[in-house]
């Protein structure tokens, strides 16, 4: 399937990849936003994989990099990449249905999904996020030490050092954010990871948001984001249901 590659932004980091279903479009969209704990050793070719069985279901895929800790990122900047690669898609000269934008994250792609989704004034306002095992709050997964204490790296410090830097960056410090969330963890994922999400949830509900909350047995932390596997066909189903293909 063929991939055209844009840049959003001047640095090497800001890019994605575009792919297209067959048909004339408009399509709907679903940007794809990698984990990997904020950190420069992983790149968005960890989502190459369901970007292309993604397409071939219909939806345009814009799998997006970003700055991450140790290659120019770090709070804000990488927040501040993420939602500018979105924002690219009103740019592309691409047959998109831009009312029709899903925001699916893994991990660390899941705590800047629900992120950007929650900045106001943006032009592409997504329909839905769909966050795989996210990290959806800052406070409480620094405090865990989640993720080899990733988080504090990505934050230069911890909540009671950084207040005001961690209101500003967790999710769950921003309810409501406006978007329904459709928020998937498998049970053999980490205990704290499914408890907090299961947290998040409550306090994003009482907040006033849509939330659904569905947990996989049998299913790890990357099983989510593997084609083939039980956990995945799950996943496009849930997503056929809240933003089928026309």
């Amino acid at each position: 399937m063929p991939v055209a590659t844009h840049a959003y932004g001047p640095q090497r980091d800001q890019v994605g990849d575009l792919r297209l279903p067959d048909g004339g479009g408009p399509h709907p969209v679903v940007v794809l936003i990698h984990g990997g704990a904020w950190r420069a050793n992983w790149e968005r070719d960890l989502m190459d994989s369901i970007a292309v069985d993604l397409s071939a279901r219909g939806y345009a895929t814009w799998n997006l990099d970003y700055r991450r800790v140790a290659s120019g990122g770090g709070w804000p900047t990488t927040c501040e990449d993420a939602a500018a690669g979105i924002e690219a898609l009103a740019a592309l000269d691409a047959p998109l249905d831009l009312d029709r934008v899903v925001l699916l994250g893994h991990s660390a792609g899941g705590h800047l999904a629900a992120w950007a989704a929650a900045q106001e004034g943006a032009r592409v306002k997504p329909a839905l996020v769909l966050s795989l095992a996210g990290v959806l709050d800052l406070v409480e997964g620094a405090r865990r030490g989640v993720y080899e204490r990733a988080i504090e790296g990505l934050m230069d410090g911890l909540p009671e050092d950084r207040d005001a830097a961690y209101a500003a960056a967790s999710p769950a410090e921003l309810l409501p954010i406006g978007t329904p969330q459709l928020l998937v963890h498998g049970l053999l994922d980490l205990a704290d990871n499914v408890d907090m999400n299961r947290g998040y949830a409550d306090r994003a509900r009482a907040a006033g948001d849509e939330v659904e909350v569905v947990e996989l047995p049998g299913a790890d932390h990357f099983h989510v984001i593997e084609p083939g596997t039980d956990a995945w066909a799950r996943i496009v189903e849930l997503l056929g249901e809240r933003l089928p293909v026309r």
